[in-house]
């Protein structure tokens, strides 16, 4: 059979490989330290998003007519397109990651994170919008690095039993980092403006030389490069026989960031400037969503080992993108329960579909797969902003924009089939050493 319809068997390869390598609990401080370095890119990262409507009264001109334009500052092609340039940045982080298949995960982790933050500091500058797009948008690559380094370490630092629960604390790492700049935003973002809000990612970097101080080189990636067995980054570290199952990952997450790229980049322009919801009522909605995304990854992370990763991602994508519709369907208690509930499936989605990734690809080539995952979920993040803020902008519908946008997304979900199940296999016996390594 090919080799997306099944996996070697389980062997001997188990025992011998966990025996020598240096694996972690996902409570350790390695792997908080992971988490750490992904929460300051999710604070770093969301700061353009969570401050969207006050980047838009800056540098746009509000009224009192009924368009978006109007009511946000900004029409939703010029935000569509500003925070689709923003998404689109994150392409860089391509080959930022697969560098770290040839020269290590710690040191481009650290570096990506540093960099990144420095740029998404500076852009609080910004004298107009685009400036400010463009700025932002530099430092973007080197955090969508850093978050999808985070995953693959956090995957090679552990046993299959413990791998789920390591994804679901890196997801909740990222998800604290956007929920508190977000928190922020609806506490005192008005006071602050945009430009303080995007300063205040300077915080993590005055943490950074603790947090590295924590992180190291997986056993499983040092064996690799050891043994010699890395080529160079990117493509040419994908060989021909995975490249069919990157086409199918990749496609899987271009729809799946269809759905999340407008769900999570317009919510908080549509709470504030389109249903009016005060900031206390945000910053509420915002809490009640960390307690369900929490719960989210508690469910995802059961439902990864007890009834597999494709299932468990199947079920939390129908789920999202029906919540997703919900959210816009035009009133301020439909955001509030549609958010609140889109980040409860979005955090059942995570350590289902992070195991899975990791799983499905070894170790010699997993970072540069990760940058492909990035880069196509940047894609399907773009052609989703842009297609629902230019349906959104024909009479303010961003109901009739989510159903035209989520729903034919879904069908990506078919090709999850052509997928084998790893849930409970150890890397060793899914790649074991003639494969291409663990």
């Amino acid at each position: 059979m090919a080799m997306d319809d099944q996996l070697p068997a389980p062997g001997a390869s188990r025992a011998a490989a966990q025996s020598e390598l240096h694996l972690h609990h996902w409570r350790d401080p390695q792997v908080v330290a992971l988490a750490l370095l992904a929460m300051s890119a999710g604070f770093g990262q969301f700061g353009a998003v969570a401050a969207l409507g006050n980047v838009a009264r800056t540098f746009g001109h509000l009224t009192s007519g009924a368009s978006l334009a109007d009511q946000a500052g900004l029409s939703g092609t010029e935000l569509g397109v500003g925070l689709a340039i923003i998404r689109l940045a994150s392409l860089g982080s391509l080959p930022l990651a697969g560098v770290a298949d040839r020269f290590g995960r710690r040191r481009t982790l650290i570096a990506s994170c540093v960099l990144g933050l420095v740029i998404t500091v500076s852009s609080a500058a910004s004298p107009g919008y685009w400036w400010f797009v463009i700025v932002f948008a530099l430092g973007r690559p080197m955090l969508s690095t850093t978050n999808a380094l985070a995953g693959v370490s956090a995957a090679e630092e552990t046993s299959s039993l413990e791998r789920a629960k390591a994804i679901a604390l890196i997801t909740a790492g990222y998800g604290i980092g956007t929920g508190l700049i977000a928190f922020i935003h609806g506490l005192v973002g008005g006071p602050l403006g945009f430009r303080g809000l995007v300063g205040l990612a300077v915080m993590p970097l005055v943490l950074m030389p603790a947090i590295a101080r924590r992180v190291e080189e997986p056993d499983r990636f040092a064996r690799r490069a050891i043994a010699g067995e890395y080529s160079l980054p990117v493509l040419s570290a994908v060989a021909p026989e995975f490249r069919k199952r990157l086409l199918t990952v990749s496609v899987i997450t271009f729809a799946l960031s269809i759905i999340t790229g407008p769900a999570d980049s317009f919510v908080y322009l549509y709470a504030q400037n389109v249903v009016h919801m005060r900031g206390a009522e945000t910053s509420a909605m915002v809490a009640a969503a960390g307690v369900t995304g929490l719960c989210g990854l508690l469910l995802g992370r059961f439902l990864a080992d007890r009834i597999g990763r494709r299932p468990t991602v199947a079920l939390a994508l129908a789920s999202m993108a029906g919540l997703g519709i919900l959210t816009y369907s035009g009133s301020a208690t439909a955001v509030l329960v549609g958010y609140v509930l889109g980040v409860l499936a979005a955090g059942t989605l995570a350590p289902a579909a992070g195991a899975f990734l990791n799983e499905l690809f070894p170790t010699s080539i997993r970072a540069s797969v990760a940058g492909w995952q990035v880069c196509a979920g940047v894609l399907g993040a773009t052609a989703g902003l842009l297609a629902f803020g230019a349906i959104a902008d024909i009479g303010n519908r961003f109901g009739t924009a989510a159903v035209a946008t989520f729903l034919p997304a879904l069908s990506g979900t078919l090709l999850l089939l052509l997928l084998p199940e790893t849930a409970g296999r150890e890397l060793e016996d899914i790649w074991p050493a003639s494969k291409r390594g663990s």
